[in-house]
């Protein structure tokens, strides 16, 4: 498909660095000074091109060990005593914290960050949780799934993710049966994944319940069954189309909705380009998508391409989410750390808790990312990073920490966000070997400022001049900053001066 019509003098011509960095902060993380420089040389088209060409299905990162284990089904806890189904639940959340820094780190290593960008996107649109789904293999697998399908095309993964066995236990599809519909994935799936709120009836929704009957699970392995002796067979009339539907049949109704293709884009337009989305843009990528029978790398090639994504007036206009700030913060500032367990709590702190989403709906994003309360986390997780500065690294000095280290109430929180609601909540689950290896890991955390400043040609030290502040605040902010900063700061103390102003929550 050709792209659209570029007419901007701009766009013919390269990049160059603020514009790379906008592009590649706003489909990723923020970038290194290696990214971008791959990139600045690059027309806009270009650039989408690039990207969009490299994006990856597969992690780097190996996956903990227990991804292959078995699954222990829910039955054979019937007749354990009060101690073992204690261990298990701790193990289960043991696991959690591995899971969510298996990802953290995949995120900080991957050469293709736009993959793991529309992956969190998936995972917030279709939406499940450990807390009720349990079994870590079967939310590492779900996020291999989202992986695999993120650029690809979105019939396919609505499809894929409506038979995923971590889906089917969080919207209780696995026990809908003929007889005893259960209306929770049917709701759902057009609500929240194709069609938003207003674009059906409760009626679309009792007759789809029916034909999702027979979805399910076996228990023993955790992969898809289908039980046809508990499907309804019978007609069923959807969207005014009567037929003896299936399951798979009324997902394709639902594509096949005008309303379906607008939506998601609608979707992905807030989560890159701006918080209200324009109407019209919106029409016409959609049309694109539904042309292409819903290509993913179509509708993000025309959202990247769009007059509306470059326009200066919607820069720095979407906040970062806790995951994108803390790994671009680690990223960006090339961090050095041994185990990513400390981000798991700082993320989860912050609110974005990973394979944990608050409801069916997801994280809300956008400005509710931010207010008094939060905007002081991030600055304190900041500030924590921050002082793990390096002395001597060249000299092979262990490098100190203070870290990200929780604070008074965070491993509490953190606990909690992973365990079930009413269940051993406030326990130390970690346990002694799982404290000692938290408290390892935040020692390692480490920043050099003198390199990160010297590609500036600043010290850590010693005062930059104009021309090296200018150059240090445009890597950083993409603003102003709210508030002026005194002049005789050093290296350091400029930077996190920088780092600390609000500014710095917006991309």
């Amino acid at each position: 498909m050709q792209l659209p019509d570029l007419s901007c003098a701009a766009s013919a011509q390269p990049l160059g660095r603020e514009d790379a960095r906008y592009l590649l902060t706003r489909t990723g993380f923020a970038p290194s000074s290696s990214e971008i420089s791959a990139y600045e040389r690059l027309t806009r088209r270009q650039a989408i091109e690039k990207m969009l060409a490299n994006a990856a299905t597969r992690t780097i990162v190996s996956a903990p060990l227990w991804v292959d284990q078995p699954l222990i089904p829910f039955r054979q806890f019937k007749d354990k005593s009060d101690d073992e189904k204690k261990a298990h639940r701790e193990m289960e959340i043991r696991q959690g914290f591995e899971l969510r820094g298996w990802w953290l780190r995949e995120m900080l290593s991957t050469p293709s960050p736009l993959t793991e960008r529309m992956t969190l996107f998936w995972h917030n649109h279709f939406v499940s949780s450990q807390q009720k789904v349990k079994y870590s293999q079967l939310m590492y697998r779900q996020n291999m799934l989202l992986r695999q399908h993120a650029l690809g095309n979105f019939g396919t993964l609505l499809h894929a993710v409506s038979k995923d066995p971590a889906m089917l236990i969080y919207l209780d599809n696995a026990n809908n049966r003929k007889g005893a519909p259960n209306a929770n994935f049917a709701r759902e799936v057009m609500e929240l994944f194709t069609l938003g709120e207003g674009h059906y009836t409760e009626q679309d929704i009792k007759e789809a319940a029916r034909a999702y009957t027979g979805w399910s699970i076996e228990p023993d392995t955790g992969e898809f069954k289908w039980r046809p002796f508990i499907h309804d067979d019978g007609v069923k009339t959807v969207f005014g189309r009567s037929g003896n539907f299936d399951g798979d049949a009324v997902l394709d109704i639902l594509l096949a909705q005008p309303a379906c293709a607008e939506y998601i884009v609608s979707k992905l337009w807030r989560e890159f380009v701006s918080p209200d989305p324009d109407k019209t843009e919106v029409a016409r990528i959609a049309q694109q998508f539904r042309d292409s029978r819903y290509e993913i790398k179509v509708a993000l090639r025309e959202l990247f391409s769009s007059r509306a994504f470059w326009d200066a007036n919607n820069r720095a206009t979407l906040v970062k989410s806790p995951v994108e700030m803390v790994v671009g913060t680690l990223k960006q500032f090339r961090f050095r750390y041994d185990d990513p367990l400390p981000f798991t709590f700082a993320v989860a702190q912050l609110g974005q808790n990973l394979f944990t989403p608050p409801n069916v709906k997801g994280w809300p994003g956008g400005d509710a990312w931010i207010n008094s309360t939060t905007l002081l986390a991030r600055k304190s997780v900041l500030e924590r990073l921050f002082r793990a500065t390096e002395t001597s690294w060249e000299k092979g000095a262990k490098p100190f920490a203070m870290a990200v280290m929780p604070a008074a109430g965070t491993m509490k929180a953190a606990r909690e966000q992973m365990n079930e609601p009413g269940k051993v909540k406030g326990q130390a689950v970690l346990g002694r070997e799982g404290r000692i290896r938290f408290a390892s890991a935040a020692s390692m955390i480490a920043f050099n400022p003198d390199a990160w400043l010297g590609q500036f040609g600043a010290a850590a030290g010693s005062t930059p001049d104009i021309a090296q502040r200018l150059a240090i605040r445009n890597a950083i902010l993409p603003l102003e900053p709210s508030s002026p900063i005194r002049a005789d700061l050093t290296g350091t103390a400029y930077l996190q001066a920088l780092v600390m102003d609000p500014a710095y929550q917006l991309k």
